[in-house]
C-alpha cells in the first residue's frame, strides 16, 4: 500500500484523486437519502404505521451516531484507507439487504448497517478531502453532502415514479456506483501517516482537540440549524408534500428535498471566496426567513409559496454549510482532521435525527400539520440563535479590542 503523504503528490494527480473522492462523498450521501422518497411505497406494500417509519428513520441515525462515535477518529490512526474500504464493504451490506428486503424488519436492519456505514466513511472522506486540498476542502465538504441528499432524493423520485422495480432498482444502480467506488479506493494512496493510539481512539467520546473549542462552538448553532432543517424535508417532506400539499407524485416529494439541498450547493458554490465566519448570521436570518415563508405556503395550501421558502431556506442551508466546513477545514491539524470532523458530524446528526424522530411520534397523536408546523418553528428559533449568538460573539470582540486599544 502507498503510504506517500499528501503534499507529496503530484498536483495533477492529487487534483483528481480530490475530484474522485469528493464523487464518492455525494454517492454515499445519496444513498443515504434514497429511502425517503420509499418510505411512502414501502408503507403501502407492507401496512405498517407511521410510528415503525419513525423507528426506521431513528435506527439509522442510532447507529450512524455509534460509528461517529467509535471510529469517528480511527482514521488519525490506521490511516484513511483502511476505514473507507472497511465502510464500503459494509454500505454494499446494506445495498444488498435493501434488495433483498421484503418486510420492514429487514427494512430496519438495512437501514441499521446503512447508518454504521455512513457514520464511519463520512469523517474519514471529510478527512481525505482536507489531507488532499486543505483549501478547496471547505467548499468540497459543504457541497457534496448536499449534492448527494439532492441526487440521491431525486434519482430514487424518478426511478419510483417511471420506472419499473421501485424497490429494486435504485438498489442495483448504487451496487454499481458502490463497484466503481471499490476502483477509486484502490487508486487513491494513503494521505495520512500512521499514528499510535488506534484502540484508545475506539472508546466512544467526542472531544474537541485543545485550543479549538471557541471556534466550534461559535459554529453550532448555524450548524444545528441547517441540518435540523435537512431533518424535516427528509423525514416529514414526502409526506406533507401528499397529505397537505395534495402532490401525489412519488417525484414530486422528492423534489422538495432537492430543491433544498441542490439550491444549498450552488450557493454554498457561489459564496466560495467569502470569508466563512461573514457567512455565519446571513445563514442563521436565511434558514429562519425560508423557513417561516415554507411554513406561510404550508398554511395557504400554495405548492409555490411552499417551494419559494424552500428556495429561500436552501440559500441559508448552503452558507451555513460552507461557513461551519470552512471553518473547520481552516482549523483542523492533520492529526485530528477525522476526530474534529466527528464533533461536526455528531452535532448535525443529533440535530438532524432528535427533532424528527420526535415529530415522528408526534404525528401519530396529533396529525401532520401541526407537527410540521412545530418542527419549522423550532427550525427558526435556531436559526435567529444563530444570528443572535453572531452577534454577540462580534460585540465581545468588539469590546475586547476597544480595551486593547484603550489600554
Amino acid at each position: 500500500m502507498s503510504t506517500a503523504p499528501a503534499d507529496a503528490l503530484d498536483p495533477v494527480r492529487r487534483g483528481r484523486l480530490f475530484a474522485a473522492v469528493a464523487g464518492v462523498v455525494v454517492l454515499f450521501l445519496a444513498a443515504s437519502s434514497v429511502p425517503s422518497p420509499l418510505y411512502v411505497v414501502y408503507q403501502a406494500a407492507w401496512g405498517f404505521s407511521a410510528s415503525t417509519l419513525t423507528i426506521v428513520f431513528a435506527v439509522y441515525v442510532l447507529f450512524l451516531l455509534a460509528s461517529l462515535l467509535v471510529v469517528g477518529g480511527l482514521s488519525d490512526h490506521v490511516g484513511r484507507r483502511p476505514v473507507l474500504a472497511t465502510a464500503l464493504v459494509v454500505q454494499t451490506v446494506a445495498v444488498v439487504l435493501f434488495l433483498v428486503a421484503s418486510n420492514v424488519t429487514m427494512l430496519l436492519v438495512a437501514r441499521a448497517v446503512q447508518g454504521a456505514a455512513t457514520g464511519a466513511a463520512i469523517t474519514a472522506m471529510a478527512a481525505t478531502l482536507v489531507d488532499l486540498n486543505p483549501r478547496r476542502a471547505g467548499l468540497a465538504n459543504a457541497t457534496t453532502p448536499l449534492i448527494g441528499l439532492a441526487l440521491g432524493a431525486l434519482g430514487c423520485g424518478l426511478l419510483v415514479e417511471y420506472a419499473p422495480a421501485p424497490t429494486r432498482l435504485i438498489w442495483i444502480v448504487l451496487l454499481a456506483g458502490f463497484a466503481v467506488v471499490a476502483v477509486v479506493l484502490a487508486l487513491l494512496p494513503e494521505t495520512a501517516p500512521r499514528r499510535p493510539g488506534a484502540l484508545a481512539s475506539l472508546r466512544p467520546r467526542l472531544r474537541i482537540p485543545a485550543g479549538l473549542r471557541a471556534d466550534v462552538l461559535a459554529i453550532t448553532p448555524v450548524l444545528a440549524a441547517s441540518w435540523a432543517l435537512g431533518g424535516l424535508y427528509l423525514s416529514l417532506g414526502p409526506s406533507v408534500a401528499a397529505e397537505i400539499l395534495g402532490l401525489q407524485s412519488h417525484l414530486l416529494g422528492g423534489v422538495l428535498v432537492t430543491l433544498l439541498c441542490g439550491v444549498g450547493a450552488l450557493t454554498a458554490v457561489t459564496v466560495f471566496r467569502r470569508s466563512p465566519e461573514s457567512l455565519l448570521a446571513p445563514a442563521g436570518g436565511l434558514l429562519a426567513a425560508g423557513t417561516l415563508i415554507t411554513l406561510a405556503g404550508l398554511a395557504l395550501g400554495s405548492p409555490l409559496g411552499t417551494a419559494a421558502g424552500t428556495v429561500v431556506a436552501g440559500l441559508g442551508f448552503g452558507s451555513a454549510s460552507l461557513a461551519c466546513f470552512g471553518t473547520l477545514a481552516r482549523i483542523a491539524a492533520p492529526e485530528t482532521r477525522g476526530e474534529l470532523m466527528a464533533v461536526a458530524y455528531t452535532i448535525a446528526y443529533l440535530a438532524f435525527s432528535a427533532p424528527a424522530v420526535v415529530a415522528g411520534f408526534a404525528t401519530v397523536q396529533v396529525g401532520l400539520r401541526p407537527v410540521a408546523e412545530a418542527y419549522g418553528l423550532v427550525v427558526v428559533a435556531l436559526g435567529l440563535t444563530a444570528v443572535v449568538a453572531r452577534a454577540l460573539v462580534v460585540r465581545s470582540r468588539r469590546g475586547a479590542t476597544r480595551e486593547c486599544v484603550e489600554a
